[in-house]
């Protein structure tokens, strides 16, 4: 294993994409802000220090993992992957969740530090875990968190794998937990085989600004574990939140990141001073994403233009202080009497506006199909069709033609398929708010 021992600051930039033109007493500014981090992804590791980075990966071994084996069988090796991807120096703890939450490695409350020495401890403990029991995933979630807390760390993971629904704790508790760790450590969730609960696991990774996916065949776990840890060593930014001034008259819409994936930050804001809010955007490595910012600006007469918002990436101060700004961009409301300039649609926006309607398309489409309403559905799935096709979105595409037989896919035209793979409903479910990037 590799041991950086030098950490590097990722270097933010912000680019602001939108057509700046209004019509005369126009009022609706939206603009695309892309957010590009480059040069970090090693962040440093050292005994717990500050600076280091921790992980706990919390592995579901209710009774139903047994059924078949190879889902323990798969858990505990992909989790073994993942315990060897663990850079040198990084902190971590290996959690086994049923109806309780139990420290599988180091124990005692706390974490390890990954070396050739720990690692091995590790795998052993891992070869002794058994299915039993039920499953309360806020437990799993409250441990993670004190296990995480227990030690100054600058990057705060959590890796959890699920194969069944939380029966054994109400939704309120698991909410409640959810509540208790958002803004403490991101979390990527997974389901594995096909009697999971969707909503659950998206839920989960959407309040813990992580990602979701279902791996259907368990033995496909190891490599999309060891993709993940891969991708959790590679952040070297936390708490990086996206703020938005406004100026006085100015409304907020909306806020909403749309690549890689859909997610709807606008109930997430927090005050950060006068007319000013963060809406939190996770941790960050050599990576870039797409936000969507859309405000109300008051009326105003041709000739006149203003600022509209201004778009600020923000991050915590290790010394303690004020959070140090990373980069910003202007978004601006001009005023024109020239009609092809005030009803041109930038591209960008345009394009992530069909991805939000993508997602929600196929989110409407599946509950309608599940609720028996085979009109609803057909029309709604028909939309989504219709809609990855004119974007280029071509993975979600490949996913609908499972769920529905395409007639036309340019003019939306389908009919539902009489028999779908629950795997393939499940995949295209899961995989509903991911969006392909706008071609510039």
């Amino acid at each position: 294993m590799a041991n950086f021992s030098k950490p590097t600051v990722p270097r933010f930039s912000v680019d602001v994409y939108q057509n700046e033109f209004l019509p005369e007493g126009g009022r609706d500014v939206n603009a695309i802000v892309t957010v590009t981090s480059t040069g970090g992804g090693t962040v440093g590791a050292g005994a717990g220090g500050h600076g280091s980075a921790g992980v706990v990966i919390m592995v579901d071994c209710s009774g139903s993992m047994d059924y078949p084996a190879t889902k323990m069988r798969g858990a505990r090796e992909a989790t073994a992957a993942a315990v060897d991807t663990l850079r040198d120096g990084t902190s971590f703890a290996v959690v086994a969740g049923t109806h309780v939450a139990k420290e599988v490695y180091p124990g005692n409350g706390r974490l390890a530090v990954a070396d050739a020495r720990t690692r091995a401890e590790a795998k052993e403990a891992l070869r002794r875990l058994t299915a039993s029991g039920g499953t309360a995933i806020g437990t799993w979630l409250r441990l993670a968190d004190r296990l995480l807390s227990s030690a100054d760390l600058t990057i705060r993971h959590g890796i959890l794998l699920t194969d069944g629904r939380n029966e054994h704790e109400s939704p309120e508790a698991l909410r409640a937990a959810l509540d208790a760790c958002a803004g403490r450590f991101t979390c990527d969730a997974r389901g594995v085989g096909t009697d999971w609960e969707v909503k659950e696991v998206t839920g989960i990774a959407s309040a813990l600004l992580g990602t979701a996916d279902i791996v259907a065949d368990p033995a496909g776990l190891a490599a999309d574990f060891t993709a993940m840890m891969g991708q959790a060593m590679g952040k070297g930014v936390a708490d990086v939140a996206l703020r938005l001034w406004t100026p006085v008259g100015v409304e907020i819409a909306f806020v909403k990141q749309v690549a890689p994936t859909v997610e709807d930050l606008t109930g997430r804001r927090t005050e950060a001073g006068p007319r000013a809010g963060d809406y939190p955007t996770g941790s960050w490595g050599d990576e870039s994403r797409d936000y969507h910012v859309s405000v109300r600006v008051p009326r105003a007469a041709v000739g006149q233009e203003m600022l509209a918002a201004r778009v600020s990436l923000i991050a915590p101060d290790p010394a303690g202080g004020d959070p140090r700004p990373l980069s910003q961009g202007l978004v601006r409301a001009v005023w024109t009497d020239d009609l092809a300039m005030s009803t041109s649609i930038n591209p960008q926006v345009a394009h992530y506006t069909g991805q939000a309607e993508l997602a929600d398309a196929i989110q409407a489409g599946l509950d309608a199909r599940k609720s028996g309403d085979h009109d609803g559905a057909t029309a709604k799935l028909g939309r989504a069709v219709q809609l990855a096709a004119a974007s280029g979105n071509a993975d979600t595409a490949k996913l609908l033609s499972k769920v529905v037989d395409v007639v036309d896919a340019v003019a939306g035209t389908v009919r539902l398929k009489a028999k779908v793979a629950e795997a393939d409903e499940m995949t295209l479910e899961t995989r509903s708010t991911k969006t392909v990037r706008v071609k510039r």
